[in-house]
């Protein structure tokens, strides 16, 4: 398969320090609102959009992925919330194992459930690390995995399953304290990881301000995940998002 995206998600580490990614959740748009978002994030700067949710209450996620892609002039990557909302529409994957839980089946079950599909569509895959890290909340994804987050007290253990993912061969670290969580991951965790890996890292969660984003990249963020964020605040709130990561 392409390393396409994975080379220009790279790239766009290189030219702009960091990169700024839209988080889409194919169950809370209409096909309308859709259509704006999409139009505004095309002209805001963002560098790609990840699309997926912990949960999706219909069956009209691969019409809604192909409506996004339609749309979109930036890569559409697929954030994996399940199986289920795996399609032909995506330019990439993250193909991700969640190493902080110790739930089996999305340690690996999941995935080896979705491998003979990904390669029947041909979709490029860029293995990724996804860490759960302790947002003050009861994350969608801590519930729907089953997964105990890593607790923020504790950055040794944060660190030794960052340095694990990348010996397994990760091409990227994702630190997700939670969609709405109350808490981002701070910012002396996210350097203390830095300083023990060399691949790049991506952020998400809880993070609410272009500053917060701006100092997360300081720290040593390669890329930021914004979503709730995002969800209410029209093309300008985007820009800011955007200029505050990419200046960083």
């Amino acid at each position: 398969m392409s390393d396409k995206i994975y080379n220009y998600l790279l790239s766009v580490i290189e030219e702009k320090g960091a990169g700024f990614i839209v988080l889409i959740d194919p169950d809370k748009n209409s096909e309308d609102r859709l259509e704006n978002k999409i139009s505004l994030i095309n002209e805001s700067g963002a560098d790609a959009i990840f699309v997926g949710g912990s949960l999706i209450l219909d069956n009209n996620c691969e019409d809604r992925v192909a409506k996004i892609k339609s749309i979109s002039e930036l890569p559409v990557i697929f954030f994996p919330g399940g199986i289920s909302q795996l399609n032909k529409h995506y330019d990439a994957m993250l193909f991700m194992s969640i190493l902080s839980g110790r739930n089996p089946h999305y340690l690996i079950g999941e995935q080896v459930i979705a491998a003979p599909i990904v390669k029947d569509l041909g979709i490029e895959v860029i293995p990724t690390g996804y860490l759960i890290i302790d947002g003050g909340s009861n994350s969608s994804v801590q519930f729907m995995s089953g997964s105990n987050p890593i607790p923020i007290e504790k950055p040794d253990i944060l660190i030794a399953h960052s340095l694990a993912a990348q010996y397994l061969g990760k091409k990227l670290i994702y630190l997700e304290s939670g969609s709405g969580a109350k808490n981002s991951i701070p910012n002396e965790i996210i350097k203390a990881v830095t300083n023990y890996i060399n691949i790049p890292i991506i952020v998400g969660g809880g993070i609410r301000s272009p500053k917060s984003a701006h100092d997360k990249v300081q720290a040593g963020a390669s890329f930021i995940v914004i979503g709730s964020a995002i969800e209410d605040g029209g093309n300008q709130n985007i820009k800011e998002f955007a200029d505050a990561i990419h200046r960083s």
